[in-house]
């Protein structure tokens, strides 16, 4: 558990001398966050489009949509720590969980989604796998009438549900909620075989996994084996010792890339 205290402690004085006050997104950049601006660089003939709301933005918090945000500086330098250490080890798929639920692991990944897309010649598929209590959609304020597993059920093709959300090189693979056991879809051969056909086609993507809690259920501990690396998020005051010990142990041979201290004053 000491490498987890120790990533708390480094997240707690990277917040303390990043951060600063809050600043509000100037209105005249909302353009920043939504529309087709910018996207002559990726065309997305079959993916749909879903332009985005920068108030609903702003209200979730996507602070990474906004380039006069000060909000966003922590999440950009998280990215830079994530870039450097997958590219130097060849990572290219990323999950990110929590022990509970609220911990702030969605808001972390689509904020670190956004900021990875904003790298030039990095492209990024968000993918929602927290079957049971999706998020994402919510989280930029969207919606979907077929999620992934429709897919993996093989009810449609991938095209039909893939979201470009007006952001450059960012594309959402959103998930709908799934009723009874769901880790049986995560680990079965079709998701596998989806997992190797998506990473295979595209190599400058970056594949970013929100994951379910992992003290909620299986489901995020018969998926992260098929990643490179998991990044792991605490809520502050909430996570206790004790989750963090089961987490640690739990996460035993998976490759985990840091830690995320969330919600600190």
């Amino acid at each position: 558990m000491e490498f987890v205290k120790d990533a708390i402690e480094k997240a707690r004085q990277e917040r303390e001398t990043l951060t600063g006050k809050t600043a509000k997104a100037s209105p005249g950049r909302a353009s920043d966050a939504g529309g087709e601006a910018g996207t002559e660089g990726v065309q997305y003939s079959q993916t749909r489009k879903a332009p985005l709301n920068a108030e609903v933005l702003l209200a979730n918090r996507v602070v990474a949509a906004f380039e006069d945000d000060e909000r966003a500086q922590p999440y950009r330098h998280l990215r830079t720590q994530v870039l450097q250490k997958m590219r130097v080890h060849g990572w290219r798929t990323l999950a990110i969980t929590s022990a509970h639920a609220n911990a702030g692991k969605t808001l972390t990944a689509a904020n670190l989604a956004v900021a990875l897309a904003k790298e030039a010649n990095q492209t990024v598929l968000l993918v929602d796998l927290d079957f049971k209590g999706p998020n994402v959609l919510d989280t930029f304020g969207l919606t979907a009438e077929l999620g992934f597993v429709d897919y993996l059920l093989e009810k449609v093709e991938l095209q039909d549900i893939l979201v470009n959300p007006g952001l450059e090189r960012l594309t959402i693979l959103p998930a709908l909620p799934v009723a009874g056991a769901t880790s049986e879809i995560l680990s079965s051969p079709r998701m596998k075989a989806t997992l190797e056909e998506v990473v295979g086609r595209y190599q400058d993507r970056i594949l970013v996994f929100d994951l379910p809690p992992l003290l909620r259920d299986d489901d995020a501990l018969v998926f992260t084996p098929y990643v490179d690396a998991t990044l792991f998020v605490v809520e502050n005051g909430v996570t206790t010792p004790g989750d963090i010990e089961r987490c640690s142990q739990l996460l035993q041979g998976v490759n985990l890339i840091g830690t995320v201290f969330n919600k600190a004053d």
